[in-house]
């Protein structure tokens, strides 16, 4: 099938399928399919467009299915998606004019920034409204104009370094004083997805493709993250977060022990 062996097609499909429901319930589904796709001959950088590719559709899978939380930003996704954007190439550049060392260096200590914000975000949330408290009757899914700037480095991360974007924009999110972890997802979601087709546009221009495996891992990741993101809105919502901070936890562990 498709000039693969089966044993090829199970092991990057079952990693696809769960880099897209754990994309879609906390990000860092990376882990999971981009080691699979070197298991099975990929080389680096084909793997990693490859691997961009393959999770763009399970991204917006998982927003669909966070449809009715994302209906509730109709004024605020418009520019949020557009700093998406502008961010996501503002990243891809950033990352072609890094060098790999300083690159693989950089990596654990953004993940673990990212976990402990998240972590922590009720508490510095709590300190911020202190600080510069809303005016009274605001609405809560305000997002002023440091807000925007929050997301855009998050954004322009996320076109630097795909791996552990959700979880960084989940703490982004939190931190601005969002309470619903389900809404928090649905944004999640779909900025990833909107920072993703820069990704998509660039390797596909370049024909950095390998399309035997991406055809394969698009259909499993879709799959997944629309499971993931079904799941997720049933999880109670302190589960939820305890999964997304082990999570974090995890994937910075894996990558302080690749420096080593």
């Amino acid at each position: 099938m498709l000039g693969l062996e089966l044993f090829d097609i199970a092991l990057i499909g079952i990693a696809a399928f769960a880099a897209g429901a754990v994309n879609s319930v906390a990000g860092g589904g990376t882990f999971f399919s981009f080691p699979a796709l070197l298991a099975v001959g990929v080389p680096p950088v084909v793997a990693n467009a490859s691997n961009s590719v393959s999770l763009w559709p399970g991204s917006l899978a998982g927003a669909w299915a966070f449809r009715r939380e994302l209906e509730r930003f109709s004024k605020t996704l418009p520019m949020l998606s557009l700093v998406a954007f502008v961010g996501g190439i503002a990243g891809g550049l950033l990352l072609l004019a890094t060098t790999n060392a300083a690159f693989s260096k950089l990596i654990p200590w953004l993940l673990l920034v990212a976990t402990v914000l998240f972590a922590f975000s009720a508490q510095i949330s709590a300190f911020v409204k202190r600080w510069k408290p809303a005016p009274e009757g605001a609405d809560e899914r305000h997002i002023g104009p440091g807000g925007y700037l929050f997301q855009l480095v998050v954004s322009v991360y996320g076109g630097f370094f795909g791996a552990g974007m959700g979880i960084l924009m989940i703490a982004a999110l939190a931190i601005q004083g969002f309470k619903d972890v389900h809404e928090i997802n649905a944004l999640k979601n779909w900025l990833s997805a909107v920072i993703y087709s820069v990704a998509v546009g660039t390797f596909v221009i370049a024909n950095a493709v390998s399309w035997p495996h991406t055809l394969v891992m698009i259909v499993t990741a879709t799959l997944g993250g629309y499971w993931g993101a079904a799941v997720a809105r049933k999880l109670p919502a302190l589960w939820l977060r305890r999964f997304i901070i082990a999570v974090g936890g995890v994937l910075t562990l894996y990558y302080f022990g690749k420096t080593l």
